[in-house]
């Protein structure tokens, strides 16, 4: 199961993309005012987001209807899926 883990812009530089969907800091969205973004991970929580909450897809849907990320997208969390996973 997918799971995603919401961040503030500036913990960007920690991201290691080998433990995430996301690909690069290129493939990553961002909330309208760009102080947070979010990645998505299965299996075991990679360690650079441990102490972090992990939120499921339909908890992650609520986050981003909440008006803080673009209308066009929110209503479908795969869309922020750039692979397509």
């Amino acid at each position: 199961m997918t799971k995603y883990v919401l961040l503030d812009a500036d913990k960007v530089v920690d991201i290691d993309f080998s433990e995430v969907k996301e690909t690069s800091e290129d493939t990553l969205r961002y909330s309208l005012d760009g102080t947070k973004t979010f990645v998505k991970y299965e299996g075991d929580t990679p360690t650079f987001l441990e102490g972090y909450s992990a939120l499921t897809k339909a908890e992650m849907k609520v986050e981003l209807n909440n008006g803080d990320w673009d209308e066009m997208n929110a209503d479908d969390v795969e869309l922020y899926d750039t692979n397509n996973l």
